[in-house]
């Protein structure tokens, strides 16, 4: 017997058919199942016509219809408020509960809290479900109950609180035959992407839908093996590049997380550090879950509230430095080469995103919350819980993060892991006539080996903004006031001229 006659089934960061919680749980519980998307005029608004962003989501919503009706359903299709196209689609077709997969940025949480009451006063029952993530809210805690705020003991808690059943997949493909049209009056059209305001100038920059995660999953499986190195060089071709596809959801987290578990089970290294790498997406999920001031819309504060006591750069010296950084152009060829990147593509390499975010902060002093706007703005793979994690890993201020004293120099990073320079020239070409030893730090080559690569400093390419010496010491006196007494003798041993390599790269490659 089923629980309901009609159920609405809302689809937000979950663009797919198979292994859906929540479409899952609407088609075992109601005679009949109709799906909904909405673009989000509130999300959609502020964006540029040229968002590389929403020609994916829209190619995948298109996927997804395609698969809907194949099965005898359709994907209605809405340009709107949530919080008015949820309940009115509701009511109009009927339905007697929505169902959903659970969002954790403090703003979505919002937004369902309030669909919610308003589909309960026209007595309509809102159902969520875990989706996202394999563990959230109360799912992993200590032994005290507390949330975790490390990641070593969070992961081995994962591990030990893994299940068959954690990654079981959903069989909503089992059971597609009770999906439904919906009632002739009712518009369900998917809106060009003109309609939406966006161009379609830039096409994606992975393949969509769920054909495209398993297009990138089926290649990154015969790579994987060597995905503990080779993820560190921007070079290769050595990251899954399914963050974007984890990020809308056309892809199932239990796929990818089952797939990397049964290979590092038979000594698979570089699966169990790509499910690290997973974990550590959970872990970020419960962080902002369980401190959502990390992630309050328009007011970010660092984890560690003595962080926010930082005298940041400010005024007109440190808007060039953050235009220079933002456009590639701070005479340090990786930062400028990762940055490029991800202007050209909305995308950017894992390591990289560490290098710059140590740049912007330690480097120039500039606050982490201005390069996470930047990168909110322009990743493909935006994930709030990470990025935010992310920038404050890198500035310190964060849970599990480094240490204020370690210091990423980019010149080091870049003769360690672009040490030919091939993805430098790839995005600096004004410098690519130089040699693979003087490509990682210009300002140092001899004038001859400039002028044979036809470079001046200055006109061609710029002189570092900064220099790394004297920003190191700037940034151990900025940081004074988070500074233990016990701290101040780490200055002179672990001030490294590198920082030392940490397990984690942005969980969302």
């Amino acid at each position: 017997m089923a629980d309901f006659d009609v159920g609405l089934v809302w689809i937000r960061r979950d663009l797919r058919a198979a292994d859906n919680a929540a479409l899952y749980h609407a088609l075992t519980r109601c005679r009949r199942v109709l799906c909904a998307f909405v673009f989000d005029r509130d999300i959609l608004s502020p964006l540029a016509r040229n968002d590389r962003r929403v020609p994916f989501i829209h190619a995948s919503v298109v996927e997804l219809d395609r698969t809907l009706r194949d099965a005898g359903g359709t994907l209605m299709v809405r340009h709107g408020v949530p919080l008015h196209e949820i309940p009115e689609l509701a009511v109009e077709c009927g339905a007697n509960a929505v169902f959903a997969n659970r969002d954790y940025e403090p703003s979505a949480k919002a937004r369902d809290e309030a669909v919610a009451q308003k589909l309960a006063s026209k007595d309509i029952a809102f159902f969520t479900f875990k989706d996202q993530s394999i563990f959230d809210h109360d799912d992993v805690l200590t032994g005290s109950s507390k949330p975790y705020t490390v990641f070593t003991p969070y992961k081995r808690k994962w591990l030990a609180t893994l299940t068959p059943d954690a990654l079981k997949p959903y069989a909503s493909e089992d059971h597609l035959n009770v999906l439904a049209k919906p009632p002739g009056n009712v518009r369900h059209a998917i809106p060009s992407l003109d309609a939406l305001g966006f161009g379609a100038e830039h096409a994606p920059a992975f393949p969509a839908g769920t054909s495209g995660a398993y297009e990138l999953f089926d290649d990154f499986i015969d790579r994987m093996a060597d995905y503990d190195h080779a993820r560190d060089f921007p070079a290769l071709k050595g990251p899954s590049y399914l963050g974007v596809h984890l990020r809308h959801g056309t892809v199932s987290i239990r796929a990818l997380a089952r797939t990397a578990h049964d290979a590092q089970r038979h000594g698979n290294k570089g699966a169990e550090t790509w499910l690290s790498e997973l974990i550590w997406r959970d872990f970020y999920f419960s962080v902002l879950h369980h401190f959502p001031h990390v992630g309050v819309p328009g007011d970010h504060r660092a984890f560690k509230p003595e962080y926010d006591r930082i005298q940041w750069e400010t005024g007109d010296a440190a808007d060039a430095n953050f235009a220079a950084w933002c456009a590639g152009q701070t005479g340090y060829p990786l930062v400028d080469a990762a940055m490029r990147q991800i202007n050209q593509s909305g995308y950017m390499h894992n390591r990289l995103r560490m290098v710059v975010a140590s740049f912007l902060t330690k480097h120039l002093g500039l606050d982490w919350r201005r390069g996470e706007a930047y990168f909110e703005a322009l990743l493909n793979d935006f994930e709030l819980s990470s990025n935010n994690g992310g920038w404050q890993w890198a500035s310190s201020s964060g849970c599990d993060a480094q240490p204020y004293f370690r210091i990423f120099n980019p010149t080091t990073q870049s003769k360690k892991f672009d040490a030919a320079g091939k993805f430098i020239r790839h995005y600096v070409p004004e410098i690519a006539g130089l040699s693979d030893r003087d490509i990682h730090a210009p300002w140092l080559a001899k004038p001859d080996a400039l002028s044979k690569a036809g470079i001046s400093l200055g006109a061609d390419y710029p002189q570092p903004v900064v220099d790394h010496d004297a920003a190191r010491k700037r940034t151990l006196a900025r940081y004074d006031v988070v500074r233990g007494p016990a701290k101040r003798a780490d200055d002179s041993r672990s001030s490294s001229a590198d920082a030392a390599d940490q397990p984690h790269a942005e969980a969302s490659d």
